[in-house]
């Protein structure tokens, strides 16, 4: 009788432990103490939003630098390169909670400009960044100076970082082709599409401020009015409000006025 009662005590002790230890879970790194402060220094988009909000970026900033590799080639990658990295994979996504890039794994840092072979010696070396491809699937390249480039507000439009970001959010829904169809409403849909073509015409013709290469096709469209919608959004807004507005609805926020979203 004493026998069994100790042996259900040990089960019952066992079962208790087991559970416990079961339940635990790694714990998450945190964000390095300095990160903040990086982004208050270098990256406007942040320093506009509202304190409870900041630290909504750098939870997500956090997220996604513990799923991702980011290494350098022909250069070592330090803090800020990271914190800029980061910061231009959230700000796309900001106004959405559970959306992050399962589509990618790793981000290669460039120390120059690059060609299509990934070459940064010889000849055709003006790629600024680009999503990998078949062997390089799930892998972006970003060129170290361009991505500081677009964090600079005194620079032109240009923000190679979220432009390859909303790359991978528009090829999310299966096809790169500028209708990032699991962001934006179906309502809006026709609308981006007629202004998008509309839009395209004006820019091969010199009717607009908007960067040339927006007009390639519609992936680079997208990306490239990304570009100017994030990083000059009261100018856009100024210039063409009804492309403001759809970028908008694509988006769910407004980069002018953060605090708003």
């Amino acid at each position: 009788m004493i026998d069994q009662f100790v042996y259900v005590v040990l089960f019952i002790v066992l079962i208790v432990v087991v559970s416990k230890y079961m339940s635990k879970k790694p714990a998450t790194p945190q964000l390095p103490a300095n990160y903040p402060d990086l982004l208050q220094q270098h990256v406007s988009y942040y320093r506009l939003l509202p304190p409870i909000e900041k630290k909504y970026f750098e939870a997500k900033m956090n997220y996604f630098l513990q799923h991702t590799r980011i290494e350098g080639v022909g250069t070592t990658v330090d803090d800020l390169d990271r914190v800029l990295v980061a910061a231009s994979a959230v700000i796309p996504i900001f106004a959405f909670p559970d959306w992050h890039y399962y589509n990618l794994t790793d981000v290669l840092l460039y120390k120059d400009t690059f060609n299509e072979e990934f070459h940064m010696e010889g000849a055709g070396r003006a790629t600024l960044g680009m999503v990998g491809e078949g062997a390089m699937q799930n892998t972006m390249i970003l060129s170290k100076p361009s991505l500081y480039a677009g964090f600079d507000i005194h620079s032109h439009k240009s923000q190679t970082g979220i432009h390859e970001f909303v790359h991978l959010l528009d090829k999310s829904d299966g096809a790169t082709d500028g209708l990032p169809e699991n962001l934006i409403g179906k309502e809006y849909a026709l609308p981006w599409l007629k202004l998008m073509h509309k839009t395209m015409a004006q820019m091969r013709h010199g009717k607009t401020d908007i960067n040339i290469y927006g007009a390639t096709n519609e992936a680079e469209f997208l990306a490239v009015t990304a570009e100017y919608f994030f990083k000059s959004p009261e100018e856009l807004k100024h210039k063409h409000p009804e492309l403001f507005e759809l970028l908008q609805q694509i988006f769910h926020q407004d980069p002018a006025h953060p605090s708003g979203k």
